[in-house]
């Protein structure tokens, strides 16, 4: 398409969004007011409930004697596989409606997909792009419902989610005058839901705000970039938070729990339940449910043979690589998007947690529980940053370099191969068993009422109110405020433990504070007093904010069973710098030990587990690779 009617083309998809708005600012309203969404008394209670201070989840071994409890003559409501963030949303929704239920996952809350996202928590900027090119009002609403989902989710939990400005590099001036266009008409669709006006900068103003942005490269000369603003989050705490808020509205949690089969009832063919093994103890028990939901991801292909072994797949896994690089790669507060490489990819480079993090591919791959980056993946996104910067790009730099699966789905009622989608599907294949699949990290909320509202249809059950998840905060957001980590350094010290065993103090410094602050909210306090008065206020790793006193908060507050628990989904070390969670290895066990009452052997286990563990994650010191072009 020729540059003169790709403007046509987006001017006429403009008059068509003006006509449709009857000139003002579209938005889509929800079919029901957000004030009747079962508010009222029921939201104030569980506000209470989840904002209270002093609050604790249930005990691990209260929730699985919820679980063993469950039976065929008294079953919870719902039973959930899967504690990613679609299934620890269902469990959330559906306690939250006043429904028993019961959550089970294999390994741990994020531990797969969820835990290993692009980090970002995207508007639908994309599907625009199709809407006006298409003219394709589905599209449209597509583009609604993330801008909506985009904004409570960044409203219910601001301590692990932020809006990030993105930068996309123009080249010649129809760039500059496409995107420049195309951005304002997504402000104008965005209309309450809008983070920040987009705008244009010219090339001297965008070297000043990205300084490793590069300015002339092949036969080509930055004409300026164009800035708009998506949201950023720390995904696994926030599936984690999503876990625990689900335990303190009443919902029985429990990580580490495999379901091995189903349980049906002979004579109506129903699934009632499911057998499920601790796999920290290897003790197997049954729990039963009137209705079972199926949202385990990738894996949910292996839940649906559970019941007919022909079944036909749904799932068709697509592979994202991202890698991690020092923090001097992009400037603290600025992303760079470029939506179309050379061969039609979609690269960023963006800052998270103090480094960088770029990516990503998007290709076939076969569903496995511990997905690795293939070096060769690696080396593109290398490749792909360097085009658009003006410094050298070292595999010496990769910190850290993780692969996750994309469960796309595929509606199985449909007729043909062109329903894999990025959307969610919803099915009830089998009585008693719906399957949720599909969807991205920014709708997790809707998608779960979506299985609930189907859930609660297959099993006739009695919820005490409408959805209220959509103004619900998840724990530690109560009362949060970007000061508060002022009050963190003000109040408290770090008292550390030296080698000689004495016990000295230290500064609660802004790195510190800021990082408790922002991964635990109002949580960060009772962190801060274990660092206190339990001499665990040391670092886990130098040049890292995560302290010693993180591990033991996650054992006793946040069911954190393992090291590779605290690693990779308490604490980010292992996505940011899988050398420096190699360090603290040692450190971590031995307080998971002290928390949990291991003996030897368990903690030679752990630590073995942790390091096979990280192997995954190709680091330029675990990674076999030739330096070539990345010297």
């Amino acid at each position: 398409m020729s540059p003169a009617s790709s403007l046509r083309r987006l001017a006429v998809g403009a008059a068509v969004i003006a006509a449709a708005s009857g000139g003002g600012a579209v938005y889509l309203s929800p079919s029901v007011a957000s004030s009747d969404r079962g508010g009222g008394p029921v939201l104030d209670s569980l506000r209470r409930r989840i904002g209270d201070p002093n609050a604790s989840v249930p005990s691990r071994s209260a929730q699985e004697s919820v679980l063993i409890g469950a039976s065929a003559s008294n079953p919870l409501d719902v039973l959930v596989i899967g504690g990613g963030a679609t299934g620890s949303g269902v469990a959330l929704d559906a306690a939250t409606r006043g429904l028993r239920v019961g959550l089970v996952e294999r390994e741990d809350f994020s531990s797969g997909t969820s835990s290993r996202s692009t980090k970002l928590i995207h508007g639908g900027v994309r599907y625009l792009e199709k809407a006006v090119f298409n003219l394709d009002y589905g599209q449209l609403k597509l583009v609604f419902h993330a801008l909506e989902e985009r904004k409570q989710l960044i409203e219910n939990a601001p301590h692990l989610c932020h809006a990030l400005p993105c930068m996309t590099p123009c080249f010649d001036w129809f760039e500059v005058v496409y995107f420049w266009m195309g951005l304002k008409m997504y402000d104008l669709v965005a209309g309450p839901r809008l983070l920040h006006l987009s705008r244009y900068y010219s090339a001297q103003e965008s070297a000043e705000l990205f300084p490793t942005l590069a300015r002339k490269g092949k036969d080509r000369s930055l004409r300026g970039t164009v800035v708009y603003y998506d949201g950023q989050m720390n995904d696994s705490r926030l599936n984690v938070g999503l876990a625990c808020t689900a335990a303190l509205a009443g919902a029985a949690v429990l990580n580490h729990a495999e379901v091995v089969s189903l349980i049906t009832d002979e004579a109506t063919k129903r699934i009632v339940g499911a057998r499920v093994r601790n796999n920290l103890t290897g003790k197997e028990f049954e729990s039963y449910a009137k209705v079972v939901v199926n949202a385990a991801g990738p894996f949910c292909d292996s839940i649906r043979k559970m019941v007919d072994e022909d079944t036909k797949p749904m799932i068709c896994p697509s592979s994202g690589v991202h890698i991690v690089l020092p923090d001097y790669y992009s400037p603290e507060g600025m992303g760079l998007i470029v939506p179309k490489t050379k061969d039609g990819r979609v690269v960023f480079m963006l800052p998270w947690l103090g480094r960088t993090v770029a990516g990503t591919t998007d290709s076939n791959t076969s569903i496995t529980p511990l997905p690795e980056p293939h070096e060769d993946e690696i080396q593109f996104i290398l490749d792909a940053i360097s085009d658009y910067l003006n410094i050298k790009v070292r595999r010496t730099d990769v910190l850290s370099a993780w692969s996750g699966i994309r469960p796309l789905a595929m509606d199985p009622t449909a007729k043909s191969t062109e329903s894999i989608s990025r959307d969610h599907v919803v099915f009830e294949e089998n009585p008693g068993l719906v399957t949720i699949t599909g969807g991205k990290w920014t709708t997790y909320r809707s998608m779960a009422e979506d299985a609930v509202d189907a859930t609660i249809k297959s099993g006739k059950l009695s919820p005490t109110n409408e959805c209220v998840t959509q103004k619900l905060q998840i724990l530690g957001s109560h009362g949060w405020e970007p000061s508060s980590f002022t009050a963190l350094a003000q109040q408290y010290v770090r008292m550390k433990k030296t080698y000689g065993g004495k016990v000295v103090p230290g500064a609660m410094d802004t790195a510190a504070a800021k990082h408790l602050s922002h991964a635990y909210g109002s949580m960060a306090d009772r962190v801060a007093i274990i660092a206190q008065e339990e001499g665990l206020g040391k670092r886990l790793a130098h040049g890292h904010p995560f302290l010693e006193a993180e591990v033991a908060y996650c054992a006793r507050h946040e069911y954190c069973e393992s090291a590779v628990d605290f690693i990779a989904r308490r604490c980010r070390i292992a996505f940011l710098d899988t050398d420096a969670a190699a360090r603290a290895l040692q450190r971590v066990v031995e307080i998971l030990a002290s928390e949990h009452k291991w003996d030897k052997s368990r903690e030679k286990q752990e630590l073995q587990k942790a390091k096979e563990f990280l192997e995954t994650f190709k680091s330029s010191k675990n990674a076999q690779f030739h330096d070539g072009k990345h010297n």
